[in-house]
């Protein structure tokens, strides 16, 4: 009720009644600056240079320091729109997310589901990174993307609940499957395999071990008679597709 405490012991004010919680991020950047700022420096062109430092050495090689150097401006002139690096990396993650194009407000859910897929897998592919960064982030763009998806769901006559699940149930598919074939990419990466024939000689003697065995019948199958092992995109859509089918069975939409 309003005047009294929550069930939490709490007045709105933050734990046990003391300070309000700091602006988030979001809000932050939204006021107007309260003292002059480098003009040279910006949230975008901050996002801009660890994104490109990231995607070109890694989430660990994005330092406020490298940062900073790469932009050409003092150790600490980032502070004033970032605290630190967990801040950064949400900027970053906002940042490519608003470069993903949604699907427009004609297409049908299974079209805007399916758009969404895919274009998460191409924005996922183009910043490896984002594999380990962007789960648990919470920012506008990626936000639009949710929004366009629970729009497209409504009209359904599904509940809430069922259609954060069916967007939620996308999205692991999607991240899940990407996050294995980035997995897969670096692997390589790092061993020196540029193709899958590569890794596949190079994991012979390890694979030849495990089928002469006789332990994995249909592993050997698979090895053996298998002709896209190395169509990730093929296997996607796939993927995605026996999702979307199991949804719209299950809900009947």
């Amino acid at each position: 009720m309003a005047g009294k405490s929550g069930a939490g012991g709490t007045d709105g004010r933050g734990a046990a009644g003391g300070a309000p919680p700091a602006p988030s991020l979001w809000e932050r950047l939204e006021r107007p600056a309260p003292a002059p700022r480098p003009a040279a420096l910006s949230p975008a062109r901050i996002a801009a240079a660890a994104v490109a430092l990231a995607d070109a050495e890694g989430l660990e090689a994005v330092t406020m320091r490298r940062l900073a150097a790469d932009l050409g401006v003092a150790p600490m002139a980032a502070y004033r729109y970032v605290s630190g690096k967990d801040e950064l990396i949400a900027l970053m993650v906002d940042f490519v997310h608003g470069e993903m194009e949604l699907p427009d407000g004609t297409e049908d859910w299974r079209k805007v589901m399916r758009a969404v897929g895919l274009r998460t897998r191409a924005l996922m592919l183009k910043h490896p990174w984002t594999v380990r960064a962007d789960h648990f982030s919470l920012t506008p763009n990626q936000f639009a993307v949710t929004e366009r998806a629970l729009t497209a769901l409504g009209g359904l006559g599904l509940d809430a609940d069922t259609m954060m699940a069916v967007f939620r149930t996308v999205s692991a598919y999607v991240h899940g499957a990407v996050g294995s074939e980035v997995g897969l990419s670096l692997m390589m990466r790092k061993r020196g395999w540029r193709t899958g024939d590569e890794a596949r000689e190079g994991l012979a003697p390890e694979m030849t071990w495990l089928m002469n065995t006789g332990r994995y019948p249909a592993t050997h199958q698979y090895l053996t008679e298998a002709r896209r092992k190395d169509d990730a995109e093929w296997r996607f859509e796939l993927g995605l597709d026996c999702v979307l089918d199991g949804v719209a069975a299950r809900l009947g939409i």
